[in-house]
């Protein structure tokens, strides 16, 4: 299970890094889900999900991917991966996560890739 200490969230200009959970289940997808809400209310659009603690993701957590996705989309915004392993990586493009975004292998490449 996810706790509220395993998300951190931090601003590298005008783009936010959300570090992801060990687990992208239903607890941490819903996480993710509730600070990209509170970006956007802050009026942030770009947003970079950091998967290097990562482990698991599950299809309920998926799906709050997809909806933070969308809601950024919807907002002009933007939202990119990076530092997937091979099998998180690969469970995105299946779940079609990579069609609207990309997968950097670095946090500063997709910062760099949002912010410009």
């Amino acid at each position: 299970m996810a706790d509220a200490e395993d998300l951190t969230i931090r601003r590298v200009g005008d783009v936010a890094v959300i570090q992801a959970p060990l687990y992208v289940n239903s607890d941490g997808g819903q996480q993710v889900s509730s600070a990209v809400a509170t970006l956007r209310e802050e009026g942030v659009t770009r947003v970079v999900l950091n998967l290097s603690d990562c482990s698991i993701a599950n299809s309920i957590g998926l799906s709050f991917l997809i909806e933070v996705l969308e809601t950024l989309k919807e907002a002009g915004g933007r939202l990119s991966f990076c530092s997937a392993t091979k099998s998180i990586a690969k469970t995105l493009q299946i779940m079609g996560l990579l069609q609207e975004s990309i997968m950097h292998d670095g946090e500063e490449e997709a910062v760099a890739a949002l912010d410009g």
